[in-house]
């Protein structure tokens, strides 16, 4: 992968496995990374990747900050029943379930594509005193904030079609590494080892049998609109945007979009050239833009 800047270097799919740890949420196992001391940091990864998302900008903060990053249910090496129905509120009460477990109180939040909607959950109790009362601020990367702004792929339209099952389980690493590597940046499309890294964490555990039903969030971001969009209207918080300008789901529009619902004066940065993964793509300006929206807020 060609990256914009020279730090940011990807752990090892097999050390992120190795170095992790299961913790048993709510009758199911959910996988994560933990680690660090200080404010602690919970970093919420997208579809259809899992938390090894984050491991090209963990050794940069990890020195400053107790970082926790799961896979949340139904991805990566976490447990995928398939009866289960994977809303957004589940799998925000598994991730306040799983602070409590940890003892942290008091945290940030750092978040991408899925992981945006989960945070505007906890950001919606956060602001109605109904839960995630220790929410210190939250970071939102490229995600579908706003409903009539998110532009899924063809591929998510399909896959959440009547035919999605039949379909996700034809799914062959050729077809989701073309579709993936798509909504990246020109410069900074991931190499065959990580697409193979990624697909692997999709085939974890059967997972192909549970993707349509994780792409129900698209029809209930639309279903609680209001909810999710109010959170960002009158957070309780500070709240801040990292996004990638040529990601073609959620790329500049989505900053234009932000800037009508919620306002200019927060903190918004734009990275050029890069795509739907920021973290991935530009990790080293990432980190830089997530501390000095942090050091704003502080």
């Amino acid at each position: 992968m060609s990256q914009n800047d020279s730090s940011g270097i990807r752990i090892p799919l097999a050390d992120w496995r190795q170095a992790g740890r299961f913790e048993t949420v709510r009758g199911h196992d959910l996988f994560l990374r933990h680690a660090g001391e200080g404010t602690a940091v919970l970093m919420i990864h997208g579809f259809p990747t899992a938390s090894w998302d984050w491991s090209w900008i963990w050794d940069d903060l990890v020195a400053d900050y107790r970082l926790i990053a799961p896979d949340l249910l139904g991805f990566g090496f976490s447990a995928k029943p398939p009866g289960h129905a994977y809303s957004i509120a589940d799998q925000a009460d598994r991730l306040e379930d799983l602070l409590e477990r940890l003892g942290i109180i008091h945290f940030h939040v750092l978040a991408h594509d899925y992981g945006d909607t989960v945070a505007q959950e906890l950001l919606a109790r956060r602001n109605q005193g109904t839960g995630a009362w220790g929410l210190l601020s939250v970071c939102f990367l490229n995600g579908g904030l706003f409903p009539d702004a998110h532009r899924p792929r063809r591929i998510q339209k399909l896959l959440h079609g009547p035919l999605g099952p039949l379909l996700a389980r034809a799914t062959t690493r050729r077809r989701f590494g073309r579709s993936l590597a798509a909504v990246f940046g020109p410069d900074t499309r991931p190499g065959d080892d990580e697409l193979d890294a990624f697909w692997s964490l999709v085939r974890c555990n059967d997972g192909p049998r549970v993707v349509p039903k994780l792409l129900g969030y698209m029809p209930e971001r639309k279903r609680r609109r209001a909810r999710w969009t109010g959170a960002l209207q009158t957070a309780k918080v500070p709240i801040g945007l990292v996004n990638g300008s040529l990601d073609p789901v959620s790329g500049k529009h989505l900053v234009e979009r932000y800037r009508e619902v919620v306002g200019s004066d927060g903190y918004i940065e734009e990275l050029e050239r890069v795509g739907h993964y920021p973290q991935i793509e530009a990790p080293g300006a990432v980190v830089a833009a997530w501390r000095r929206f942090v050091r704003s807020v502080e």
